[in-house]
């Protein structure tokens, strides 16, 4: 999966706002999350058109089951109504989807509709989709230290052997690249949680709007505000220069 010149390969992006919008309007928050869905569907498809390689998205993360139920539960709802919906477009446009997180957490009839839609699109070469679900980056981390800890008590794993390499290979990220650029609307200046390992060198991009008014327009801004942006990865600007 090759990505155009000056496009990221891997978008990552924190779909904030949507409570936000749906108040702002005397909606109830559920509202806010049906709407998003449509920029969901708008994103992928600018992603797509693009030649972008990877998308991810923020869907829900481990701390959001502190919410309200009623708002779970409707959140739960439509990733079923997403799964069901969207699979038939996925599939022409060749995009694959995966999840990423702790997939067990979910509903049965929402993991069930996930792990279908996954079967589904799994011939998709020229995108894939992830989804952030129960997702805390921190979480990830410890899960997949807990495990190289459980071998090096065990005997199985030299401690030599445990570098970043390993730990990489033992996140639920372990099939993506590291994020080139990551995407907050809502107009907050944070990551919450969302790969706080993989997005070191990403570079970072806040529109100051809600992700339900987040259009394809928006994408392409952020495609240029990342192409006008020197990533150096720790040389100088005279080395960047000198290996182009």
């Amino acid at each position: 999966m090759n990505t155009l010149s000056g496009v990221p390969r891997h978008v990552a992006i924190i779909m904030d706002g949507n409570g936000r919008w749906a108040v702002q309007r005397g909606l109830p928050r559920q509202a806010g999350h049906k709407e998003g869905a449509k920029a969901v569907r708008e994103v992928v498809r600018g992603c797509r058109k693009a030649g972008v390689a990877f998308l991810t998205l923020y869907a829900f993360s481990l701390a959001n089951w502190k919410r309200p139920s009623a708002e779970v539960n409707a959140l739960m709802r439509l990733l079923i109504f997403f799964a069901d919906q969207e699979v038939a477009e996925l599939r022409e446009r060749e995009i694959s989807v995966d999840v990423v997180g702790r997939p067990e957490d979910l509903p049965t009839a929402t993991r069930n509709a996930l792990f279908e839609l996954i079967r589904q699109t799994a011939g998709g070469t020229k995108m894939r989709l992830s989804l952030a679900l129960s997702y805390s980056g921190r979480n990830d981390i410890v899960s997949a230290m807990q495990g190289i800890a459980r071998e090096v008590e065990a005997g199985t794993l030299p401690a030599a052997a445990v570098d970043e390499s390993l730990l990489r290979h033992r996140m639920t990220t372990k099939d993506l690249p590291d994020p080139d650029l990551v995407i907050r609307t809502g107009g907050e200046y944070r990551l919450s949680d969302f790969l706080p390992f993989e997005s070191v060198y990403a570079e970072l991009h806040f529109p100051q709007i809600l992700w339900p008014d987040f259009k394809e327009q928006h994408l392409q801004e952020a495609f240029e505000a990342y192409a006008s942006r020197e990533r150096r990865f720790g040389k100088t600007s005279q080395q960047v220069a000198e290996e182009k």
